[in-house]
């Protein structure tokens, strides 16, 4: 556990044992604990008790911000409710305005529907109050006190009088407009207004969770001084949880879920353990949910130590005058942009990769996407071209070359913004009909980054590369994309790379996909045989 050091002003154990009373005395919703009393475990008891009895000479609050990340199925939801009626109820607030916020309506009804259950189960409130389902909304019979759920429209929020938010969830936010607006400046009129936050990590690093997430860790670790801000993460002790970090051990398991044999099931864990190891795709899922690390994207496809036995040996001498079948990735015309040519060998496929950025946006590049695009021009692994955007002319140039060297066979590209190009090419000799395919002038295909095109392709990379009939070099580059790599699944387990939930650059694996799909293809007659083959974890 990682939990705050602030410095206390005062602290009042009759103003914490009022609020840990108020809320043991109601009962739990859900599961085989409903009906039984809210016992507070200690992780629960802590954040209460700092909360409520820390305060300022005034006899107010300390804390107007409540930051607690922890892992799914600690029993999040219960306590959330359980803090939004004691604002209601507890807090002797006139006139409380209590909302209930996450992602979406469903998500907040989540904290609303434990909360209305709480108190239908118990018969002081249930006299206080009156609630309703449909509106998703208490109110206190006596008072001009009411409790709500927030739905993600922005723009009827402003100017709400708010003395205490539940924001659930904060990661999942699709931006951060429903946080400001609840968060700048709508309790000013209140005397202790709370905002309490809880979440698990998350995978955005340009969202506000995450910057709640690095001002916690600030104030934790001494570094900003925020008194008015609770810090609680149950994680890892840094946030790349890296080699000195075991994510396979049950004993860090424990140390980052405080409600591991209560609320959550250790079987349960090992199982979803186990279904991580099992599909490469649920890993980072369970990193993120189970163990509350903030992973680089939702379902991290290539696994390096799988991609890293794939090194081989790639001598562009051997490939001279060999047939190999290239795809082209154009990306944004600012952007890097990816070549690959796949070799087939009689029992593999070797790879000969060739990237270009543009000059002038290159620093800026390697500050942004955290990479040494620097070392790797020096290297040869990334040409530059002249300018702030991508001239297609070296990337025309480099092909007629490469069809001069090697045996070209067919070109793929992804017709979008790449109608210019393939005309020059066109003009250069490069095929648009198969008729029209001779040695010396490869067949232009066209490759669209679709589903029906990606799936069957991205299954077919993925069982060359677990089976260890592909060979790569190592190259710095592509190696940085498979790490990268992150996957869109439907409901029918089709597959394609996901360029918009990738936390850098996957060009590179994008255009080896196509390379050795075209490759696989002429391996023998008819379509691609992994069309029909499901995702294959090993």
């Amino acid at each position: 556990m990682v939990t705050s050091t602030l410095s206390k002003t005062r602290f009042s154990q009759a103003k914490a044992d009022h609020a840990v009373r108020f809320i043991e005395n109601l009962e739990l919703t859900a599961g085989e604990w409903k009906g039984q009393k809210f016992k507070l475990l200690p992780w629960q008891y802590k954040i209460i008790s700092d909360v409520f009895g820390t305060l300022k000479a005034d006899d107010t609050r300390q804390y107007k911000m409540v930051y607690v990340e922890i892992p799914k199925k600690n029993g999040k939801s219960e306590l959330s409710a359980a803090v939004a009626l004691y604002l209601l109820f507890g807090d002797k607030e006139p006139g409380a305005q209590v909302y209930l916020a996450a992602a979406d309506k469903d998500q907040a009804g989540i904290v609303y529907g434990a909360a209305a259950q709480m108190i239908r189960q118990n018969p002081t409130l249930s006299k206080l109050c009156k609630v309703n389902d449909s509106r998703k909304r208490v109110w206190l019979l006596n008072d001009n006190a009411f409790l709500q759920t927030l739905s993600s429209e922005i723009s009827t929020k402003h100017g709400l009088n708010i003395s205490g938010a539940v924001i659930d969830e904060l990661h999942a936010h699709p931006n951060r407009l429903l946080y400001e607006v609840l968060t700048k400046g709508s309790g000013d009129a209140r005397r202790q207004p709370l905002f309490f936050i809880i979440t698990t990590a998350g995978i955005d690093r340009n969202s506000v969770c995450w910057e709640l997430h690095e001002k916690a860790r600030g104030v934790i670790n001494g570094t900003i001084d925020d008194p008015t801000f609770y810090p609680v993460i149950y994680g890892p002790p840094d946030d790349e949880a890296g080699t000195d970090w075991d994510w396979t051990s049950e004993e860090n398991w424990y140390k980052v879920n405080p409600s591991l044999g209560h609320t959550v099931k250790i079987d349960t864990v090992r199982d979803a353990f186990r279904e991580a190891q099992r599909k490469v795709e649920e890993e980072n899922t369970f990193k993120q949910l189970r163990l509350n690390i903030w992973v680089k994207q939702s379902m991290r496809w290539i696994k390096l130590v799988d991609w890293d036995k794939c090194l081989g040996t790639v001598n562009l001498d051997e490939l001279k005058g060999r047939i190999c079948y290239s795809a082209l990735d154009l990306s944004s015309s600012n952007d890097i942009t990816a070549l690959a040519h796949a070799f087939p060998f009689e029992d593999k496929y070797k790879i000969l990769m060739r990237f270009w950025i543009p000059e002038e946006t290159a620093a800026e590049k390697e500050k942004h996407d955290r990479v040494p695009y620097a070392r790797w021009v020096r290297e040869g692994f990334v040409q530059t071209t002249p300018g702030n955007v991508i001239d297609y002319q070296f990337i025309r140039k480099q092909l007629n070359e490469d069809r001069a060297t090697f045996g070209m066979q067919e070109l793929a590209y992804d017709p979008w913004n790449a109608v210019k190009l393939m005309t020059e090419l066109q003009d250069d000799g490069f095929a648009v009909e198969e008729k029209q395919q001779s040695e010396g002038h490869p067949l232009l295909v066209r490759f669209s980054q679709n589903m029906a095109s990606m799936s069957p392709a991205s299954k077919g990379f993925m069982d060359l590369m677990l089976t260890g009939k592909l060979e790569h070099g190592g190259n710095p580059v592509l190696r940085s994309h498979a790490d990268n790599a992150v996957i869109y699944i439907d409901a029918n387990q089709n597959i394609k790379p996901n360029k918009a939930k990738a936390a850098a650059r996957i060009d590179g694996i994008v255009s080896l996909i196509m390379a050795l799909d075209r490759a696989v293809r002429h391996q023998g007659d008819g379509p691609s045989v992994y069309e029909e083959r499901g995702i294959l974890s090993l």
